[in-house]
């Protein structure tokens, strides 16, 4: 299919309702927080996978498409108006009444489905009901409750349907892939003249392009961007599409580094970091949900600076550092000097983040990270606390009394300033101190002189610092010597 004349920040949830004709997918909150939107995109991986995602269609600008495959609620039955297994189920286990929401529940539970179908039978893993209940974070009820849909998804899974052929599909997509890449202009009525937008499909070619327009913006999966259009009406001008150049979309260690590419999706990256530090499992499930998780890109999230982004504070508790390129110049900045202000940073014009380079666990690393919001599931943090520490044994006996010395240490917080910082009088009490009940008493009292947070309607300055200084202790009861504490918080 083609497309032209329309302006490049059209969503495609606007131009399958008033385009295409698909009105199944339907319109919530259009800030990718409902599902009720919900679109399945599959798209063709470096390696001839063929990888298949949910995703919002509300924040997903139209020419972010090319050269993918895009599945709405129209295309899950069959021809003949069966059913599929999913959509079956939820009309078995009454898993709808309103049926709003519906066609975006159907959609995640149609695309992991085709997920556990193409696993086969001779997978170690069955989907259970928590899998399922992480799948669907990114969908909303407002009248059914979850039960009965979460009893439809697993039903769901005994049932015969049609599995999707992914080798055909991946013939199909190649072909697309053989063409030069996206440069596409349309008229924008809404804001004058013309907008353009363009997909690089490498990291050289990328480099180039902004090297030529050097004021151009750089867009990643549009979970942020697309808010400033469809909320805001802001015109972002000339956008360059990071997610066409799929050596940017690489995650992979080298030099005892993992490094994670500018285009690596959050969930991509994430994935990867949970792997190497098993500790990071809760927040990565809890970082936005899965339909956002699979368009956004942890370097749009590092680039975003926002104060209460839960990315940059894990990171920079592991001491990441980012390779920033333009043209054919590269320079390495730690993230922890990346920052200069509230939605400031290092970029200068025509630099983009090509890497994200992350040290290998090393021994006696110690890794804690904990996210605090008013909801358990995509929700946007009141505090984000990640603490990395290497510990030396005390030389005395292994008592408490005697304080192990802090090697090294970082403590970074997200909502406590205008951008993520870390604590930086608390780590010096830390070190004088020890690792200790003292050390850790000292750390709490000098986050004063570290942060004033401001109160809003996530949280209070009080409740911010008094949080900071909950999730430090909880640190040190986490990690004491002779701990035995039971990590059960939710």
């Amino acid at each position: 299919m083609t497309v032209e004349g329309l302006p490049p920040t059209t969503t495609v949830l606007t131009w399958l309702r008033e385009q295409a004709a698909c009105t199944g997918t339907k319109e919530g909150c259009n800030e990718g927080d409902c599902g009720a939107c919900t679109v399945a995109i599959a798209e063709l991986q470096s390696d001839g996978d063929v990888r298949l995602r949910n995703q919002n269609a509300c924040l997903m600008f139209l020419p972010t498409l090319d050269g993918k495959a895009l599945f709405t609620v129209e295309d899950v039955a069959q021809a003949d108006g069966t059913l599929h297994p999913v959509q079956q189920a939820l009309v078995d286990h009454h898993g709808s009444q309103c049926g709003f929401c519906t066609p975006g529940f159907v959609m995640t539970l149609w695309t992991q489905w085709q997920h556990e179908r193409a696993a086969g039978s001779g997978s170690d893993r069955v989907c259970s009901r928590q899998d399922w209940a992480d799948a669907l974070a990114g969908n909303l009820c407002r009248c059914t409750g979850y039960r009965p849909i979460l009893d439809a998804a697993q039903a769901s899974l005994g049932c015969a349907g049609p599995a999707l052929d992914r080798a055909a599909l991946g013939q199909q997509l190649a072909a697309l892939k053989d063409r030069t890449a996206l440069s596409y202009a349309a008229h924008d009525a809404a804001h004058g003249g013309t907008r353009a937008f363009s997909a690089p499909r490498s990291s050289d070619q990328l480099a180039a392009v902004l090297a030529q327009h050097p004021t151009a913006r750089i867009l990643g999966g549009a979970t942020d961007i697309g808010l400033w259009t469809n909320k805001a009406h802001r015109d972002v001008g000339h956008l360059v599409y990071t997610g066409a150049a799929l050596d940017l979309q690489a995650v992979d260690e080298e030099g005892g580094y993992l490094r994670i590419g500018g285009a690596a999706t959050l969930e991509s990256a994430w994935s990867r970091l949970a792997h190497h530090w098993p500790v990071l499992g809760d927040l990565w499930r809890r970082f936005a949900a899965p339909p956002v998780r699979h368009a956004g890109t942890l370097a749009g999230n590092v680039a975003n600076g926002s104060p209460i982004g839960d990315g940059p504070p894990v990171l920079m508790a592991l001491q990441a550092r980012l390779v920033l390129r333009r043209g054919q110049e590269r320079r390495t900045v730690p993230l922890d000097a990346f920052y200069r202000g509230y939605q400031r940073n290092e970029l200068q014009a025509g630099e983009f983040i090509e890497w994200i380079e992350v040290p290998l666990p090393a021994a006696g690393q110690v890794l804690r990270a904990w996210k605090i919001s008013k909801r358990y599931d995509s929700d946007i943090s009141a505090v984000c606390g990640a603490f990395g520490l290497r510990l030396a044994p005390p030389a005395g006996p292994g008592t408490e009394a005697t304080a192990a010395e802090v090697s090294d240490v970082v403590l970074a917080f997200g909502g406590l300033a205008a951008t993520v910082r870390r604590a930086a009088a608390a780590e010096q009490a830390l070190r004088a101190q020890g690792w200790c009940e003292t050390g850790i008493q000292a750390a709490q009292a000098a986050l004063e002189q570290d942060f004033q947070p401001l109160s809003d309607l996530r949280a209070s300055a009080d409740y911010r610092l008094e949080v900071a200084r909950s999730l430090l202790q909880r640190l040190w009861l986490s990690t004491r010597p002779q701990a035995t504490t039971l990590e059960v918080w939710r």
